[in-house]
C-alpha cells in the first residue's frame, strides 16, 4: 500500500459502533511511498503506522494541489 505526504490514513473500527480513526500522513518513512508512515490523527496524536487489512489510504487528488 503506497502513499504520499498529505494522504489520509483511515483505520476502520473493528467493532460495531466503533468510529474510524482518521489521520493525515505527515511523513512516508519507507522507500517509494511504502510503509511505515508517520500519521497525525484528528485528536493530535502522532504515531508511526503500517497499514493492516482494516486500513485504507485515501489519496489526495491532483485537483487539491499537491
Amino acid at each position: 500500500m503506497r502513499a504520499t505526504t498529505g494522504d489520509q490514513f483511515v483505520q476502520h473500527g473493528r467493532v460495531v459502533g466503533q468510529p474510524d480513526k482518521v489521520g493525515e500522513i505527515v511523513e512516508v518513512m519507507g522507500k517509494g511511498g511504502d510503509p511505515p508512515f508517520r500519521v497525525r490523527f484528528e485528536d493530535g496524536h502522532v504515531g508511526v503506522c503500517s497499514p493492516g487489512p482494516d486500513t485504507e489510504i485515501r489519496h489526495r487528488s491532483a485537483k487539491e494541489g499537491r
